[in-house]
């Protein structure tokens, strides 16, 4: 039938977090208020400098086509941040900017996924990760791992997926939704697996300024020797608050660099021009805003965690990045819900918005059943009044 739809959308879930955000909308509009755990941004606005950059491009005329792959200038400022950064200097014929890092990820798939290939996927992953893998006709291979493990592949696991089929390893460090970090230790023990495998690695950074225990440790910076088959994914969105300007970027080996550069030439072309002037100021202005954010989050993650444990029925490890509790919430099964019980934790994330009105995100969205992620990007106090709500919500239930 030719006005059928794709059958490639036939592999890709739907989204549980749409009906979520659908039913907290339902209930804001009827003036309840709703505590935001689901959100995956920071509360902040990007630093005043980055909003006067962006102006200043817009009176400047900065409202044409640029390069594909981003301003020189732009490019330039991304080498520099992430020798700083995160320990390595690529090239600027080795950045991509992009719209967002999402988009990074998704050229990266159309570069280097074909139908047939596996792509390892450790599991709590970003609901977006196997989705896209599927959608580019690859297999994503889910890699369980263990709260006990710090929700952290071991090398083991990662030796035992690996195949002759395996073309590439999704990881991300700090986690989303986990919050877990890869230590130094950690990451050499599975670059000496990754070395002696033909495959990509391709590692999502997009948290790593946003951490609170020990040092972030870069890949490349790490494996210098295996960098022409690693690919790092990076933006401004959760460092600098600018979720919303789109601007992310891919640091690959040149080759794959300028097969990205065709993929997105024949899809979005460049990314905002305005937008990013504002992440090159982002990256080459004063870095003192995104110590107040981090610190700030670090302190709100200590809120949540204990109020977390706090409550009957729910436990949760200490993250050690990002801006996401995870918590094991299996404890609340058998509450009365909806004329029958909680039995899965998208029962709870639903019964927590309708009963506590607090949003929340279910594990089983990123592969992870029995658990729920709550965001602490909001301030001390709304994380106590839902904390609070959900405690009283408990008591109800039980009672």
């Amino acid at each position: 039938m030719s006005s059928a739809l794709a059958a490639r959308l036939s592999v890709v879930a739907p989204s549980v977090t749409l009906a979520m955000n659908a039913k907290a909308a339902e209930l804001r509009s009827k003036g309840v208020d709703v505590v935001a755990f689901g959100v995956g941004e920071p509360d902040f606005d990007p630093p005043r400098f980055v909003l006067d950059a962006a102006k200043r491009a817009i009176d400047e005329g900065a409202s044409k086509y640029t390069a594909v792959t981003g301003i020189p200038a732009l490019k330039k400022a991304i080498c520099a941040s992430t020798e700083r950064r995160r320990g390595y200097a690529p090239k600027p014929e080795e950045v991509c900017v992009s719209v967002g890092a999402k988009h990074a990820l998704f050229n990266v798939g159309l570069a280097l996924y074909e139908p047939g290939d596996e792509v390892i996927i450790p599991a709590p992953y970003w609901v977006s990760y196997p989705e896209q893998v599927r959608m580019l006709g690859a297999e994503p291979v889910i890699v369980e791992t263990r709260e006990t493990e710090g929700f952290r592949m071991t090398p083991e696991a990662f030796a035992k997926a690996l195949t002759p089929k395996t073309k590439a390893v999704i990881l991300c460090s700090p986690s989303n939704p986990t919050g877990s970090a890869y230590s130094k230790d950690e990451w050499s023990a599975l670059l000496e697996v990754f070395a002696k495998h033909d495959a990509w690695l391709v590692v999502d950074e997009i948290y790593a300024d946003l951490l609170y225990v020990g040092t972030h440790t870069s890949p490349p910076a790490l494996r210098p020797d295996l960098r022409d088959r690693m690919v790092m994914i990076d933006g401004v969105s959760k460092s600098y608050a600018m979720t919303g300007w789109r601007i992310g970027w891919s640091i690959a080996p040149a080759r794959v660099s300028k097969a990205i550069d065709m993929v997105q030439g024949q899809s979005t072309t460049n990314a905002t021009a305005v937008a990013q002037y504002a992440a090159l100021a982002a990256l080459e202005g004063p870095q003192d805003e995104v110590k107040v954010m981090r610190d700030a989050f670090e302190k709100r993650r200590a809120v949540m965690v204990e109020g977390l444990n706090s409550l009957p029925g729910v436990t949760c490890r200490t993250p050690e990045g990002a801006f996401y509790a995870f918590a094991e919430c299996s404890g609340l099964y058998g509450i009365p819900f909806r004329g029958s019980t909680l039995k899965t934790d998208e029962d709870i994330a639903f019964w927590l918005l309708e009963e506590a009105h607090v949003a929340s995100v279910p594990g089983g969205a990123f592969g992870a059943p029995g658990y729920v992620r709550f965001s602490y990007a909001t301030s001390e106090e709304r994380i106590k009044l839902g904390i609070e709500n959900i405690r009283a919500a408990i008591a109800r239930g039980r009672s």
